[in-house]
């Protein structure tokens, strides 16, 4: 009914709060959190407590554009814009092939959104070309779970984080970045007693809050924990019956950490830190039974972000410690639904429902989709994928919902590379960005949060609905109709008739338990039946859901793992090479309006003065050219006290509902 509280998920961080919606006019709304959402009982950051300030009308998108010859802009009717989409992308895939087209998709897209996109390039059109801002994100912790684990798979809930004895911060500011997540461990340290141990190279906000902190050379986490594990062995601290009846690869891998991180002191030598604190920390692990090591962007984004991961999960391994209520490896997400993107395969080494492309998984996709032309094999991820644009091998572009020329290392090439394109789609709910400023030909307005109705997958797998609760304003659709619409053109109209968000997910839940028969870590194949009330009702909830199986809350609790002998894998960590340092994106990107947009993180703690680069990649992840005008930084600097004490922060952003991974 009219002014009903809607609830729904915050369009934020990965760790998926949920958010009590009341809209108070087409362009407002109440915001509280939600009690009963298990991700944050009711609690939310700053952030997502201003959402309300978020949804007004400026800057919005709000009717198809096609690029002139002079370069402006005209409105056209939808027909008009999707058939100059479907004749341009058709035209190329039949003068130069499949591999001459891609898309690049959004962790702010919803589950929904992102699997007819994949389903339409991988099955329809041929090409497995569709990659995702996420990459930018997650791709290190995707590689190393697939290593590992055989899937990618996080293993444990934030209830672990409420449980353990110890939980160690790597690579992660979670005060700042993850503040609901860093609540639950202030409340476990201060009620339980649990140590903290924050390991980065930088005294964040966390790490005034540690018991320990590691401030560690950049690019030497995998050295740390190489040293860990030798202590661990060394010491006895290791699970022997457990590395042999569930591992392969515990002896290779720690001679290998033998080589890199032979003792304390090396590894202090290695790392920069002092070889007292080393031994503290090897300790505090080594003795204590119930440990988490969550980590996010610090680990994921770097030249070794693969091998950090698994030079942890190796300490974890070898100690049994995982499955367990409070224990395991834990990857803090970024975005709001890389992981629901991940689950359809929302990246070019990806097929669908985790599965890859092996022989018998495209045979397995091309049946259930009865798909006229599958992709073979993997396509080109985010980086290479700008690149072959810039080779003039990709000749037409769809971008999603993201702001690559200003997330994507190399920014000036990406921008030259979109503007040679032949075709440059844009589909967004802002009407300017540096990506549509390089020249997009043509911009397809879609819906933002509050708008539009689907689901996100958090950090901990679970699968939450987003609702709307405010009205479609101008002429903008929710992604996926666009994209179906598309798809209608190239003649695939059976396979993309949907005619809602509910039907998408029903078949999205049908693939992932076809013909699984617990070979692949991902499936909800209980859900797709469901009513559309009952979709309209669901739930958070949990995957694996199997029809004919029991779910369950934590993965390898059994000790069996998704690799072909079933045993967990140790890797050994290459040494960590000479890297340049990752830095934040420059001040004076962006085209904000100081008058209108909100300020929204929250910042008791820390001052404006400088601008904190460090953090700006993380802080502009809500973002699409969100960056600080130099012109700016004097009036940020005049509204410090009044902003410090309503408890928001300098950060600027005129655009929440859709994200970037910086």
């Amino acid at each position: 009914m009219p002014g009903a509280s809607v609830r729904t998920t915050c369009p934020y961080c990965g760790v998926g709060c949920g958010i009590l919606a009341k809209a108070s006019g087409a362009h407002a709304a109440e915001i509280s959190g939600d009690p009963s959402h298990p991700a944050n009982s009711g609690r939310l950051c700053s952030k997502g407590t201003a959402l309300g300030d978020t949804l007004g009308p400026g800057g919005r998108l709000l009717h198809p554009l096609i690029r002139r010859r002079d370069g402006t802009l005209r409105q056209v009717h939808w027909a008009t814009a999707l058939d100059r989409v479907a004749d341009g992308f058709s035209a190329i895939v039949d003068r130069y092939g499949p591999e001459a087209v891609a898309f690049y998709l959004s962790g702010q897209l919803l589950t929904e959104d992102y699997y007819v996109a994949n389903k339409l390039m991988k099955g329809f059109i041929g090409s497995a070309n569709v990659d995702t801002n996420s990459r930018l994100c997650m791709a290190s912790s995707v590689s190393g779970h697939r290593r590992a684990f055989g899937a990618d798979v996080v293993p444990g809930t934030y209830e672990d984080l409420d449980t353990a004895d110890l939980i160690v911060l790597v690579g992660s500011n979670a005060a700042w970045c993850h503040p609901i997540l860093f609540q639950r461990i202030a409340a476990n340290r201060r009620t339980r007693g649990a140590k903290v141990v924050v390991i980065d190279p930088r005294r964040t906000a966390t790490a005034e809050e540690a018991d320990l902190f590691l401030a560690i050379a950049p690019g030497m986490d995998s050295v740390l924990f190489c040293g860990l594990l030798v202590h661990l062995a060394d010491t006895d601290h290791i699970d022997r019956d457990y590395i042999e009846a569930r591992t392969s690869g515990f002896a290779a891998a720690l001679n290998g950490a033998r080589a890199l991180a032979p003792n304390v002191v090396a590894t202090a030598a290695a790392t920069g830190i002092a070889p007292e604190k080393i031994a503290e920390f090897f300790a505090l692990f080594a003795e204590t039974a119930c440990v988490v090591t969550a980590f996010s962007q610090g680990v994921n984004q770097s030249a070794q972000g693969t091998d950090k991961v698994n030079a942890i999960i190796n300490c974890h391994l070898a100690t049994g410690r995982i499955g367990r209520r409070g224990a395991g490896p834990f990857s803090l997400t970024g975005q709001p639904n890389a992981m629901g993107g991940r689950e359809v395969g929302g990246l070019a080494n990806q097929l669908a429902a985790h599965m890859g492309f092996a022989p018998a998984e495209i045979e397995r996709a091309r049946r259930f989709w009865n798909a006229p032309r599958m992709a073979t094999r993997e396509g080109l991820k985010a980086v290479a994928m700008f690149e072959a644009i810039g080779r003039r091998e990709i000749k037409a572009l769809w971008v999603m919902g993201t702001n690559p020329v200003v997330s994507l290392p190399n920014g000036s090439a990406v921008r030259e590379a979109c503007g040679q394109l032949d075709l440059f789609v844009v589909s967004d709910n802002v009407i300017a960005t540096d990506t549509i400023d390089a020249g997009a030909h043509v911009l397809l307005p879609a819906a933002g949060w509050g708008e539009k109705d689907g689901t996100v997958t958090n950090s901990e797998r679970r699968i939450s609905r987003q609702r709307a609760f405010l009205p479609l304003p101008g002429e903008a659709r929710p992604d996926w109709r666009i994209v179906c619409e598309v798809a209608q053109r190239f003649g695939f109209a059976d396979a993309f008739s949907f005619s809602s968000a509910a039907d998408i997910f029903r078949e999205h839940a049908a693939l992932s338990g076809f013909e699984n028969d617990g070979t692949r870590a991902f499936d909800i194949g209980a859900l797709a039946e469901l009513s559309d009330e009952e979709y309209a009702a669901l739930a958070p909830v949990q995957w694996p859901l199997p029809k004919t199986a029991p779910g369950r809350e934590r993965f390898f609790a059994d000790g069996s793992f998704f690799t072909p002998d079933h045993r967990a894998q140790f890797v050994s960590p290459v040494a960590p090479g000479p890297r340049a340092a990752l830095t934040g994106h420059h001040v004076g990107h962006g085209r904000l309006s100081p008058a209108a947009a909100p300020l929204l993180n929250a910042a008791e703690r820390q001052a404006i003065e400088p601008v904190d680069l460090g953090q700006w990649p993380t802080d502009r992840r809500r973002g699409y050219t969100a960056g600080i005008h130099r012109g700016m930084v004097g009036t940020l600097r005049q509204r410090k006290v009044r902003t410090l004490r309503r408890g928001r922060s300098a950060h600027v952003d005129s655009r929440p509902s859709r994200s970037m991974c910086s």
